[in-house]
């Protein structure tokens, strides 16, 4: 666990806040949020929590539509966005965070396409909750952190219209971008409700140079493209206790295919770019419906009970091409086909949290979870399952114990016990796999997750917190299946199915004053036999267990300097290692695909009038060597946005990214080199909108 590292770190985050003066415990923030699954605030909590609230959303979708890139102006630990339809690589302290909608799992852990980053148009997002760091209280795939979006509430009867376009400076009619959506919210007695509908149609993306970026033909791109949203909630209040809400997002991306890429090369710094053409196949897609109903009732056996019950049916069509891994005599010689992800899942949740338990400061939040995850991965020209049909269910009981009976002491404890199950059939791999046969089976895990965690409320203002916590994840099932060239394996007994189970320490402290907030934390994630993706000669990955060792240190802090403006930073920096020759030693530093860059985020928020007010942000990528011989040549962004609220004709914003055009190479294309994906960042992008409530 790297004690003495931690203890050296809480020493000197403690002096650190040492100047603070006096407030009173309530004025220290107090936000409650959803995905601890109790009613704790988050200044209670042994762990970083963030909750990107509804006006810091709007300020950041100003500038950009990309979640990720949202992700990383507000959470540096995250990596930085790949600007593609792609998540992959994309992780939070180094490891891949379960992504959420309304506590809906997003993520397919059995064949991980990484596309779990676009399933809903941010006009239906209310809220984003994130949990940094491994937390096992939602379940598997949790191992970096928990993103849950909170889709928006329903409430009063309104209208709210929203348009919007964008384009680069240097830009024609091509590269320019439309958007709309509307969102009607009515009450009725027991009753209310929220229906929307958003379409969003991308164009080209162009550099600092103005040249076009290269147009990802085998992950997929979100620019030539179009997509669409629709949105329902609604709920019932029974009684002031009892209610029922039921949520369903459809939402729809498609590449248009009106572009093809022009290798780049990356040992002289040209990046790939894009011309007008066709290339063979189906535009990429997300198709993804998501759905759930919620029950909670106040007053059961002295507490409450949440029952949740979810279905999601995913889809998500990758570029094609004539790679090495698709060729078969059969077929003809140069065969061209593309791949489709199919993941459908159920699952229910049942939570029951309870207070001051038999008359003690005892707090309990105890229940039990259920998924079943059906996958594939079909090859769409020829008809060949890539990955054959598996499905996995999985049932885990957990109980969390919280006491605050000491003065200024908050400790806690649980357990999450997880059992799985994986059922293969016999299948047979692809030709270029040599097609092996590989015996099926029904493989199952066990494993018991702990947790503990303390606060100490050392002065009002400041407070201490350390945690550990055991996460739990699949290592990518279909990369595993798919990748088997040998001949009579037994999926029972395939060492590579094995769960990811990985020991997370953190120690941090917050700091809350009336004009300065200070958060600063350092952790720890390790694990016996990690997941690591590593890229064959044709960009391909595959699955590497190993041994891996994390760690970091991450920052955040702000100035309100007046009532009308403020200051902030974020910073972020963290290393970490894998056993390359399994000698039980880490000895290889992990890659980009796997690591984030050290960042720091600055910011800065001025309210010149009532109805105007401006953001401006910089994020910085510092320079990273790796020992594999990979580097990173770091750069910086700046970005600005400008609010005019008109009143009664509405809300008009302006928002420009990467104001000073900066041209770059961005950190996935430089660490993970290849001709076909040298990718170069977005360029200057001026971004008008016209919101209207009525």
């Amino acid at each position: 666990m790297k004690l003495a590292k931690l203890l050296l770190a809480l020493t000197s985050a403690g002096l650190c806040g040492q100047w603070a003066s006096a407030e009173t415990p309530a004025e220290i923030e107090r936000i409650q949020v959803s995905s601890i699954r109790a009613a704790y605030p988050v200044s209670t909590v042994p762990a970083t929590i963030t909750v990107i609230e509804q006006e810091q959303l709007k300020a950041q979708l100003a500038v950009t539509q990309d979640l990720s890139q949202i992700l990383g102006n507000l959470i540096p630990a995250f990596s930085p966005s790949r600007q593609k339809l792609t998540a992959n690589g994309e992780t939070l302290r180094g490891r891949e965070p379960l992504y959420m909608i309304d506590g809906v799992p997003q993520s397919t852990p059995l064949r991980n396409g990484s596309r779990d980053g676009n399933t809903i148009d941010p006009a239906m997002i209310e809220r984003i909750e994130i949990i940094r760091g491994a937390n096992a209280i939602q379940g598997m795939g949790a191992s970096g952190g928990i993103i849950n979006i909170i889709t928006k509430t329903p409430g009063e009867q309104s209208h709210q219209l929203k348009l919007a376009g964008s384009v680069p400076t240097t830009g024609g009619a091509d590269t320019q971008s439309y958007r709309g959506s509307y969102l009607f919210s009515k009450q009725f007695d027991e009753v209310s409700l929220v229906s929307g509908i958003a379409y969003n149609k991308t164009g080209l993306y162009l550099d600092g140079n103005g040249t076009p970026i290269g147009v990802d033909t085998t992950q997929g791109d979100t620019m030539d493209s179009a997509s669409i949203d629709l949105f329902l909630k609604t709920k019932w209040q029974f009684s002031e206790v009892q209610s029922m809400q039921l949520m369903v997002n459809h939402f729809d991306l498609e590449g248009n295919n009106d572009y093809k890429p022009v290798d780049g090369k990356p040992a002289d710094g040209i990046p790939t770019t894009s011309v007008p053409g066709k290339t063979p196949g189906y535009g990429a897609q997300n198709k993804v419906t998501s759905a759930s109903l919620d029950y909670q009732h106040q007053q059961v056996w002295g507490g409450s009970l949440s029952l949740q019950l979810f279905a999601q049916d995913f889809s998500s069509m990758f570029g094609g091409s004539s790679a090495a891994t698709f060729q078969d005599p059969k077929y003809g010689a140069n065969l061209f086909d593309q791949s489709q992800n199919v993941s459908e899942k159920v699952g229910a949740r049942a939570t029951w949290f309870g207070t001051d338990l038999l008359g003690t400061d005892f707090d309990l939040s105890t229940g039990l979870d259920w998924l079943q995850d059906l996958t594939y991965q079909e090859l769409v020209m020829t008809g060949r399952n890539w990955v054959p049909e598996t499905e996995f269910t999985n049932y885990a009981p957990f109980a969390q114990l919280r006491y605050d009976g000491l003065a200024g002491w908050i400790f806690s404890a649980g357990a999450r016990y997880e059992y799985g199950q994986l059922q293969v059939d016999d299948f047979t791999t692809l030709y270029s796999s040599k097609s092996s046969f590989v015996k099926g089976g029904e493989p199952s895990f066990n494993e018991l997750l702990h947790n503990f965690g303390v606060v100490h409320q050392l002065t009002p203002e400041l407070r201490l917190y350390a945690s550990y916590n055991e996460g739990f994840g699949m290592p990518d099932v279909g990369r595993v299946l798919r990748a088997i060239n040998k001949p009579n394996q037994s999926v029972a007994q395939f060492l590579n199915l094995q769960p990811v189970v990985s020991d997370n320490a953190e120690l941090g402290l917050e700091y809350s004053a009336e004009d300065y907030r200070l958060q600063l934390s350092y952790f720890t994630s390790d694990s016996d036999l990690g997941s690591r993706l590593q890229a064959d000669k044709d960009g391909i990955y595959s699955v590497m267990r190993e041994k891996t060792e994390i760690a970091g240190f991450e920052a955040d802090g702000e100035w309100n300097y007046s009532s009308a403006g403020s200051l902030g930073f974020s910073y972020a920096r963290s290393h970490g290692q894998y056993d390359s020759n399994n000698d039980g030693r880490t000895d290889r530093d992990l890659g980009g695909v796997n690591i984030a860059p050290e960042r720091v985020n600055l910011y800065w928020l001025q309210e010149w009038t009532d109805g105007i007010s401006s953001r401006l942000q910089i994020s910085r990528y510092f320079d990273l060597s790796f020992n594999d011989g990979t580097s990173f040549d770091g750069y910086q962004t700046l970005d600005g946005s400008v609010r005019f609220d008109t009143g009664a004709n509405g809300v008009w914003t302006l928002g420009i990214e990467n104001l000073l055009d900066k041209q770059y190479i961005t950190y996935y294309a430089q660490t993970t080199p290849a001709n076909s994906t040298y990718f170069a960042g977005l360029g200057r992008m001026l971004q008008l909108s016209w919101q209207y409530g009525f």
